[in-house]
């Protein structure tokens, strides 16, 4: 089983089916949120 998660907040954005466990690292929708509440501090 994969499991791709997220590199910024930790979500898992997705699971997949794979021989060996597997986890990837990329970028849901919250590099926007964060970017604006990093703007906002």
């Amino acid at each position: 089983m994969g499991t791709i998660v997220c590199q910024i907040c930790d979500e898992t954005i997705e699971v997949f089916e794979d021989e060996k466990v597997t986890v990837l690292y990329g970028q849901c929708g919250c590099k926007n949120e964060h970017s604006k509440m990093h703007i906002e501090e």
